[in-house]
């Protein structure tokens, strides 16, 4: 097996790092102003800048159309809203935060009493000073968040409430973008798009896997072909879903990101399978790259994992944060903005990723040609000087590793996780040895009938 081009580094080099984390920064804080919703131009704004990057292709979902037990809803749009006092004086204002109102909120023009208004506007008490987010996506009514402290300078009186938006017949919209490989065996990568102005849960993962695609559709061509999937939460998901059912048996690895550029973590729960090869993959990366990470077992609740590892599907699918979903107090309010999350952040994030890549494209399963007793390797030219260098002796130890699992039923992957040595230094080691006509892929020797 001929190594894919981005496994010939062990580590990339700082530059292009940081680089990296500049770059998906950039993008994300392009996309962070817009007001997105699970339907709407919002989300189709946000789709054509993606465009600009990698040629996405958009999918229309007509609304009413059933994507398994649920139907895809109405579009949502909206154009102004906000709160007057008596005095006319605006108290909230969508046009100074998206967050300010409740997301798919339902037309309305009314005066009314403080004491009715308050029913109908949302506050973080224990963090007055943030605007939380909220969603009324499959109700029909309305409502306003805003600052706690600024809702306690709300005195008694007549309030004029205007929300200028609609809920009309429409469509879903999602984007897909593949990467077709040498064979039809694919990687899904999936990130949820419906999130207005949030900068990690949300603009983070379309950033990083849109910079992603494009760095990969500029090199050769990989192994697995690629799938992109930039949807809306749930409903976005099981519309691909039911549009691509016949295909699923392709998928061989996934990952569903999102809160790539904060501080925390980083976090990976576990595909339903719980021993998938995304799994065991994460598990190295994430030990070579992030020791400090925490790997959770799947649960039922989460981001969209969970639809493309309902039972009915059951794919290989885990998800990877840095710090999980509902547990960092920005986490959907108003500090989740642009600085809150960092290049740096984003750039290890991207970097972890890339590493389960090389992965999944360089692992096979090796058969030593000389098994009895260790081959010399110092007249092949195998062994370094020695001295006391670490890496040449953490090399050396890559190579013995290698040879001594290499009985055709351990992969590289097999060896990285018994011997602790990571698993570039394993491929390298390899690579070597395979160059030195010491090992062959124990696929090519298999019977033609096997």
């Amino acid at each position: 097996m001929n190594a894919h081009p981005m496994a010939e580094r062990r580590f990339r080099s700082k530059s292009d790092t940081d680089a990296a984390g500049a770059k998906i920064y950039a993008l994300a804080a392009e996309i962070y102003p817009i007001c997105r919703s699970i339907t709407g131009d919002g989300v189709r704004q946000t789709l054509d800048i993606l465009k600009r990057q990698i040629p996405l292709e958009t999918v229309e979902v007509p609304t009413g159309t059933q994507l398994f037990d649920w139907t895809a809803p109405q579009e949502w749009s909206i154009r102004e809203a906000w709160i007057k006092n008596d005095q006319g004086i605006k108290v909230v204002d969508f046009a100074v935060h998206n967050l300010h109102i409740v997301n798919y909120s339902m037309p309305a023009h009314r005066f009314m009493e403080f004491e009715e208004l308050a029913g109908h506007i949302h506050t973080l008490p224990e963090q007055p000073d943030l605007i939380p987010y909220r969603t009324i996506y499959y109700a029909e009514n309305w409502g306003f968040c805003m600052r706690h402290q600024d809702f306690e300078q709300l005195k008694p009186g007549t309030y004029e409430v205007f929300i200028d938006a609609e809920r009309f017949p429409g469509s879903l919209t999602y984007g897909e973008y593949v990467i077709k490989g040498t064979t039809d065996r694919e990687f899904l990568l999936s990130a949820h798009l419906c999130h207005p102005s949030l900068a990690n849960d949300n603009c983070s993962g379309m950033a990083l896997l849109t910079y992603l695609a494009r760095q990969m559709t500029a090199g050769a061509p990989p192994r697995h072909t690629y799938r992109f999937i930039f949807a809306p939460g749930t409903i976005g998901s099981l519309a691909w879903l039911s549009r691509n059912e016949s295909r699923l048996d392709q998928i061989d690895h996934g990952l569903v990101v999102s809160c790539m550029g904060d501080g925390g973590g980083p976090t990976y729960k576990r595909s339903r399978n719980g021993k998938a090869f995304i799994d065991r993959a994460m598990a190295i990366a994430l030990r070579d790259l992030a020791p400090e990470a925490t790997i959770l077992d799947f649960s039922p609740y989460g981001y969209d994992e969970r639809q493309y590892c309902s039972p009915g599907f059951n794919l290989p699918v885990g998800l990877f944060q840095r710090s999980l979903f509902g547990t960092f107090p920005e986490y959907h309010t108003s500090a989740d903005n642009l600085d809150f999350i960092r290049p740096k952040h984003l750039a290890l994030s991207w970097e972890i990723i890339r590493y389960v890549i090389d992965i999944v494209e360089n692992d096979w399963t090796p058969l030593n040609l000389s098994p009895k007793g260790e081959p010399q390797l110092g007249r092949r030219g195998l062994y370094g000087a020695m001295g006391g260098d670490k890496r040449t002796a953490e090399q050396a130890m890559a190579l013995l590793w290698v040879l001594n699992l290499s009985d055709g039923k351990h992969s590289l992957l097999d060896m990285a996780e018994r011997s602790g040595t990571s698993f570039q230094d394993i491929a390298d080691a390899s690579r070597r040895l395979k160059g030195a006509g010491l090992l062959v892929d124990a696929r090519a020797l298999a019977p033609l009938d096997a």
